[in-house]
This record gives structure tokens, sequence and C-alpha cells, in this order.
């Protein structure tokens, strides 16, 4: 028979491991959305308040993105606005596509003291796994309204064998 300490350090046990196991999920599933933007590579040097705008506003954001996997295409969508098509660099690495841009701080002025910074700029890069390998000299790309859509056609399997009649 357990005594209730060792009862009690059992199910501690189990709980610790529940709650390991659940950040682990959690940060595999939010991995992959969070980019990284760091300090852009236009110099941002016109005045104090938008360098210090520019140096606030770098660090982790989210791209919100979504992978649909169909019959012969991958296509990818990211949600960029503010941005233009010629801001993006795209690549397909492997079973990654490499998507890399700037997002550029525009300047506002604003009145008062409080200021609220909640969108990331600069330079960022984000590997997208692909459930499917690709033909990316094939892919297509294109941008409307803050929204960047990449399709990337399937490859084909080659086939194993082909039967061949005798004549």
């Amino acid at each position: 028979m357990m005594s209730p300490f060792e009862h009690l350090r059992d199910e501690f046990s189990h709980a610790w491991d529940a709650l390991i196991d659940g950040w682990q999920r959690l940060y595999r599933r939010a991995a992959g959305a969070m980019t990284r933007f760091s300090q852009g590579s236009e110099a941002q040097a016109d005045s104090a308040s938008s360098t210090a705008l520019a140096e606030r506003s770098t660090g982790w954001g989210v791209l919100a993105g979504e992978v649909l996997d169909g019959e012969d295409k991958i296509v990818v969508r990211l949600e960029t606005p503010g941005m233009s098509k010629d801001d993006f660099d795209l690549e397909v690495v492997g079973d990654y596509l490499v998507v890399r841009g700037e997002k550029r701080v525009s300047r506002e002025e604003t009145q008062g003291r409080w200021q609220i910074t909640e969108c990331a700029y600069g330079s960022f890069e984000r590997a997208i796994p692909l459930p499917a390998q690709v033909n990316g000299d094939q892919a297509s790309a294109s941008y409307e309204q803050g929204v960047l859509r990449v399709e990337l056609p399937k490859r084909q399997p080659r086939e194993r064998g082909v039967k061949l009649a005798v004549s």
C-alpha cells in the first residue's frame, strides 16, 4: 500500500509530465507561425522618432498563413499586409518554402503620451514545411490585398515499371 506522501508524489509526477507534454505540443504548433523580425536594411535616419519606432517594432511577430495540400499542387498563403510584391524573395529548399522579405516602417506622427506598438517591422525569413515534394521551378506567386499566394505543382512520382506487350 502506498503512503499518502508517495501517492502525492506519484500524482504530481503525472501532472508534471502532462504539463510538459502540453507545452511541447503547443510549442511545435506555434513555432511555425512565429517569425523573427530584425532591423531592416533601409536606414531609418531621417529622425530620432522614426529610429526609435524601428527599434521598438522589431522582434517576434505572426505572419498568419495556411498550407493547402491539393491533388496536383500545394498552395501557401501568408497574410503580409503593408508590403509590395517586390519586398519578397521566395525559394524552394528541399521540403521547405523559404519566404524572405522586409516590412518597412511607415512613419506616423502621434500626439499624446501613449504609444502602443503591436506591428513588427524589419527583415524576416520564414521556412514553411511542405507536405509533399514539389517542382520549385514551375511555382508561381502572386500578391494581392495583403496576401502572398504561392502555388507549387507537386512532383509526380516516377512510374516503377511499364509492362510491354510482346508482338
